[in-house]
């Protein structure tokens, strides 16, 4: 009996945190619309800038929380420099709002961009063709600032959560794809395929509890792809 309530205890602490992780997803869908929800997180990046100003050629990491929770980053991008400009639950929007506070400011290497899956995710009224055209619009506003920057777009990835989405997310990603490839100042990085199984579904073995945030395995695979590809343009 008292294994048995020691099973029930844990599978209803799981269903609990699962719920929660839901909940608060659902929170960020709705309260991130405002555009001046993420200040605070700009904010704080700011005075960690004025605290500690990156040197000139760092590459900076930019997106939503998929980047802000990659907390190994600086350790698996060494001996590269970088910083972490994730602020979670964003759109490329977001990004665009402030790009002169914590995108163009900096003397990057390059600047590295993750987004679009906040923006397609289930309920949303954006479409790949707008992610694109967002895309396009940020790439235009960095390079009225650093002309000459190297920027990279990591594929949207396919998540257990977001599977529905992932028709919508495979359409934006051809679509940046196909900018990149007619600019040789952009670079995409495919981090999707990669993450997909043999059945052509996403691996079980990269994601959190929440079927969206990536495992420390999920991150080695972004590693294994985006390092490379920084190491062979970037390193001196």
């Amino acid at each position: 009996m008292t294994l048995k309530r020691v099973a029930i205890g844990i599978v209803a602490a799981v269903a609990l945190l699962v719920l929660g992780g839901y909940g608060y997803l659902s929170y960020y869908r709705y309260a991130s619309r405002s555009p001046d929800f993420f200040d605070d997180a700009i904010a704080a990046f700011e005075e960690q800038d004025r605290r500690s100003p990156p040197a000139p050629g760092t590459i900076v990491f930019v997106g939503s929380s998929s980047i802000r929770m990659w907390s190994t980053l600086a350790e698996d991008m060494r001996p590269l420099p970088v910083i972490n400009r994730g602020f979670g639950g964003s759109q490329m929007s977001h990004v665009i709002r402030n790009v002169d506070r914590i995108v163009t400011p900096y003397d990057a290497g390059a600047i590295v961009v993750y987004e679009g899956d906040n923006d397609l995710q289930a309920g949303s009224s954006k479409t790949p063709e707008s992610v694109a055209a967002d895309f396009s619009e940020l790439v235009g506003l960095i390079r009225a600032k650093r002309p000459d920057v190297p920027i990279y777009f990591m594929s949207i990835k396919p998540s257990k959560l977001r599977w529905a989405q992932w028709p919508a997310m495979s359409r934006a990603n051809a679509l940046i794809e196909g900018i990149c490839a007619a600019d040789p100042g952009l670079t995409y990085v495919d981090v999707a395929s990669p993450m997909l199984g043999k059945d052509g579904e996403p691996r079980g073995d990269v994601f959190r509890l929440d079927g969206l945030h990536m495992n420390a395995a999920g991150y080695a695979i972004w590693t294994g792809v985006i390092k490379p590809v920084l190491m062979r343009d970037l390193r001196r």
